[in-house]
């Protein structure tokens, strides 16, 4: 009897409200964690729009996208690079014993560079034979 008393159009309807409600929040979220992350504004300037889109959540969030939306994105493209580049690192760190690069990956390293024109044909032999040596 349940399904007579609560029609389909307000299940879709309800279902519609709460994605939305949801996304709300998430949207909330990823504004609040850029505007504390941000480096390039201050502590008076962060209490600002964060009260601004607290207290004003339509027209602070629709102002916040609008004046520091590309910035977003730039700060969350720097973070990803950053945290790749540290796992990067970290794997070449401890995928070698005691930390240090294999002969294979110096001899490699120097071939690029000398590949690349960035040391000479004098410097790659002699760092050729430094990484042999060792």
């Amino acid at each position: 009897m349940l399904a007579y008393t609560y029609p389909l159009l307000n299940i879709f309807w309800t279902m519609l409200l709460v994605a939305g409600f949801v996304l709300w929040i998430y949207l909330l979220m990823v504004i609040f964690v850029d505007l504390f992350r941000s480096q390039d504004i201050g502590g008076v300037a962060k209490a600002a729009w964060f009260l601004f889109v607290l207290l004003l959540p339509l027209i602070g969030v629709l102002t916040y996208l609008i004046v520091r939306g590309g910035k977003m994105r730039a700060r969350a493209e720097a973070q990803a690079e950053e945290q790749a580049a540290e796992f990067d690192a970290y794997i070449r760190q401890v995928s070698t014993e005691d930390g240090k690069t294999s002969t294979t990956d110096e001899l490699a390293t120097l071939a690029d560079l000398k590949d690349r024109g960035k040391i000479s044909d004098e410097e790659y032999e002699a760092a050729k034979k430094k990484a042999l040596a060792s």
